[in-house]
């Protein structure tokens, strides 16, 4: 999302909900999106999939280097 776009609804939310609510929704998104992000991780926690986070792919051949002159 680009800046004038952000700010378009920024400024749409303000006309929405006024000054006074903008900060309590914004406190309730938050939170919102810390708990499923909290939920996320702790489920892949239990299924084992956090493991796969620190597993790096293989590293690419570079065919080039490999040539015999």
């Amino acid at each position: 999302m680009s800046g004038s776009e952000l700010l378009v609804v920024l400024l749409v939310a303000l006309f929405l909900f006024g000054g006074k609510r903008l900060p309590e929704i914004a406190r309730t998104a938050g939170k919102t999106i810390r708990d499923l992000r909290r939920m996320w991780e702790e489920t892949k926690r239990q299924m084992g999939l956090d493991l796969m986070d620190d597993v790096k792919p293989p590293a690419k051949r570079n065919p080039a280097k490999e040539k015999d002159p």
